[in-house]
């Protein structure tokens, strides 16, 4: 029987961290929004405390170097890691490879028609990109 909850992804930035969460089914990832430093916990708490959302994971992208290395980045989104685990002890929370995922991230806006203007907007890239992490989490696991 398969265990209904959802997946948090999120692309950490220096300056504002994108949000996705899935379908309670976990079939599908869909952006949430994009929030500063500060706001992003309090916005994870909020959805984890929601009994409708039933978050069960936190996948947060791994920024590696384009040779996939580890460089200043991991280690500034290991120490958000480590603030995850310390404010969510009971949630799993995994790394997931998100490489190119700020251009993927461009290429699904143009090819849903949204507007050049908007497609220059960091936030709406930051979600995105948090959408394409977690959905690529989901095609290569089997949560």
């Amino acid at each position: 029987m398969t265990e209904y909850g959802r997946i948090i992804g999120i692309d950490v930035g220096t300056k504002l961290t994108g949000l996705a969460r899935t379908d309670l089914l976990r079939t599908s990832a869909n952006p949430i929004g994009t929030y500063g430093s500060r706001q992003v916990f309090d916005e994870l708490e909020r959805l984890i405390e929601n009994e409708n959302e039933r978050v069960i994971k936190i996948v947060v992208g791994w920024p590696l170097t384009p040779d996939g290395n580890e460089g200043d980045a991991t280690e500034r989104v290991e120490k958000f890691i480590t603030k995850l685990r310390h404010r969510f002890p009971n949630i799993e929370i995994e790394k997931m490879d998100e490489r190119y995922t700020s251009k993927e991230a461009v290429q699904a806006m143009i090819e849903a028609g949204v507007p050049k203007m908007k497609r220059r907007e960091k936030e709406r890239i930051d979600q995105a990109a948090a959408a394409i992490i977690l959905q690529k989490y989901l095609q290569i696991s089997e949560h």
